[in-house]
C-alpha cells in the first residue's frame, strides 16, 4: 500500500498529533480495564487495524474493550509509526489480533517492549496461506471469508481463555458471525459460475482473494501491482501492458484500490473509463459506517454489478 506525498505528510501530521494527544487509534475502550472473570470488567484487545477490531466486536460483544490502532484511511500499516499510547493499550491487552506478513510489523516491534501477556493471534498464520513459488504472499487474507472464518473463532477461543464464563457466549457469537459468511460466498460462487474466467485488471492486490474465489482472473502483469504497492516506480513496460488491458479489451472490470492514487494509477483509472471498463474501488480499511459484513457484501455486490455491465 503506497501513499501520495500529500498523504504521508498527513500521516505525519496526524502521528504527531496522536503523540500529543496521547490518542492511539479508534478504540470503543471505557478505560482498558483488566479482565477476570465474574468481574464485570471488559477484557482489553488490541487489533492492527480497525477490520479485525470489527469481527473481534463481533464476537466478544459488549465483553470486549476494543482499541484498533490504524482506523484511518491516510494510515499506512506497512510504514504506521505507533504511538506510546498505542504502547500502554498494547501492554494491557489480554488479546491482540495482528494482520501479520509484513503487513503490520509495527505491532510485533512494540509487543517486544510493551511485556504483558496478550495472546497474539496472527491472521496469515491462521490462514495458512504460503507466498506461491518465486511470488509474493498476497497479506490481504481479510478478502478470503474462509480464512475470517477461522479468525473468528480464533478469538472466541482467546476470549474463552481471558473469560471462562463467558466462552460459551464468545463461541456463539463466532458461530453467528461465520453463519453470516455463507451468503457472501454464495455471492462469489454466483458470479464464478456467470464469469469463470473472465479477466480482470488491478491497482494492488487488495482484492485478489475475492476475485479469485469469484473465478476471475487478474491480468495485470506483475511489475506494475507490485510497483504500485511498495510505493516504487512503474516502468514504463509495465504501465505500457497494463493500459494495453483496456485499449485490447483484454478486461471486464478494473478492481482498485481507492485508499492510493498516483500518476499510474490515474492513468490507469482513465483507461478504463475511455474504453468503457467499469471500475471497482476497494480499500484496506473499514469505511465510515460500515461493519465487516455490510463491507464485505457492498463489495461482492458491486463487482458482480460491474461485470454485468
Amino acid at each position: 500500500m503506497s501513499l501520495s506525498t500529500s498523504r504521508l505528510l498527513a500521516l505525519a501530521t496526524g502521528a504527531s498529533l496522536a503523540l500529543l494527544a496521547g490518542c492511539g487509534g479508534s478504540s470503543d475502550s471505557d478505560g482498558g480495564k483488566d479482565s477476570a472473570p465474574g468481574s464485570g470488567a471488559k477484557i482489553p484487545v488490541v487489533a492492527s487495524t480497525n477490520v479485525y477490531g470489527d469481527i473481534a466486536k463481533a464476537v466478544g460483544g459488549d465483553r470486549v474493550d476494543i482499541t484498533s490502532i490504524v482506523s484511518d484511511p491516510d494510515q499506512d500499516p506497512h510504514s504506521y509509526e505507533a504511538s506510546t499510547q498505542n504502547q500502554l493499550a498494547l501492554s494491557k491487552a489480554k488479546v491482540v489480533i495482528e494482520n501479520g506478513g509484513g503487513y503490520d510489523d509495527f505491532v510485533d516491534r512494540m509487543l517486544k517492549t510493551a511485556g504483558g501477556g496478550a495472546e497474539v493471534i496472527n491472521a496469515v498464520k491462521v490462514s495458512g496461506k504460503t507466498a506461491p513459488e518465486g511470488g509474493e504472499l498476497n497479506e490481504h487474507v481479510w478478502y478470503d471469508f474462509p480464512t475470517v472464518a477461522r479468525i473468528a473463532d480464533r478469538i472466541a477461543t482467546a476470549l474463552g481463555k481471558a473469560s471462562p464464563d463467558d466462552a460459551s457466549d464468545f463461541t456463539g457469537n463466532a458461530k453467528s458471525f461465520t453463519a453470516k459468511l455463507k451468503p457472501l460466498e454464495d455471492k462469489e460462487a454466483q458470479i464464478k459460475k456467470a464469469h469463470q474466467g473472465d479477466g480482470i485488471a488491478i491497482t494492488e492486490p487488495v482484492p485478489l482473494y475475492l476475485t479469485e474465489a469469484s473465478g476471475l482472473v487478474n491480468r495485470t502483469p506483475e511489475d506494475f501491482s507490485e510497483a504500485i504497492e511498495e510505493g516504487s516506480d512503474v516502468s514504463p513496460k509495465a504501465l505500457r501492458d497494463t493500459l494495453a488491458l483496456f485499449t485490447g479489451k483484454k478486461v471486464r472490470v478494473l478492481v482498485y484500490n481507492e485508499q492510493t492514487s498516483g500518476p499510474q494509477t490515474e492513468k490507469v483509472g482513465k483507461a478504463a473509463k475511455d474504453s468503457g471498463v467499469p471500475d471497482v474501488p476497494v480499500t484496506e480499511t473499514l469505511p465510515d459506517g460500515k461493519d465487516y459484513l455490510g463491507w464485505m457484501g457492498d463489495n461482492v455486490d458491486a463487482l458482480a454489478e460491474a461485470l454485468e455491465k
